[in-house]
């Protein structure tokens, strides 16, 4: 029962299909070391040798490590072998989180009710697991309270005291005074 390797690696994932070798896509004439089905090994043999006898017990023969000299083969049902590493990749895949870098910006005379809304969407993006820049822009004569930026800048780290953690302090350059939170960890 071998299957058509090529097609069947042509319709899945081509990354999982490049990494697996089966049946007629080795290199002919080369030892291998072959396991079977139910994992004993059956020790070192020729290649066209290994392959009958995976043809035999109707099952393919897949190369599990092609860097060991000699190759290691195995015995198995490739379909079935496939599906499961593609499984495995997309449950992979689903699990990760990719943190972001979210960006709240402020002006150090913001009236109570926009510094609330704009507290909130920093928590919001905190409650994502995303990162957070705080950015605070000094216009005019603005510049010359910088205090006043660095006052709300302590207010919102004190307001998200227990969902985040200060990354990078406030720090200013030129007229933008700006600081990174991080969510803290849910243990």
């Amino acid at each position: 029962m071998r299957c058509p390797v090529e097609s069947r690696a042509n319709q899945e994932d081509p990354t999982i299909a490049r990494q697996l070798k089966a049946n007629d896509r080795f290199f002919r004439g080369r030892t291998v070391r072959v396991i079977a089905a139910d994992s004993e090994q059956l020790g070192l043999m020729h290649f066209d040798e290994a392959l009958r006898r995976a043809e035999t017990l109707g099952l393919d023969l897949v190369e599990v490590a092609g860097t060991a000299d000699p190759p290691v083969c195995r015995i198995m049902d490739y379909g079935k072998h496939f599906y499961q590493l593609s499984k495995r990749q997309r449950d992979a895949r689903r699990n990760q989180h990719i943190s972001r870098i979210k960006e709240v910006k402020f002006h150090p005379n913001i009236n109570q009710h926009d510094y609330e809304t704009k507290r909130n969407h920093a928590v919001a993006f905190l409650g994502k697991g995303d990162k957070v820049k705080v950015s605070m822009f000094f216009r005019g004569r603005e510049a010359a309270h910088s205090e006043l930026g660095m006052q709300l800048m302590k207010r919102l780290v004190a307001d998200t005291q227990d969902i985040a953690a200060v990354d990078a302090p406030p720090r200013t350059s030129g007229r933008l005074l700006s600081m990174m939170l991080s969510p803290r960890s849910k243990k």
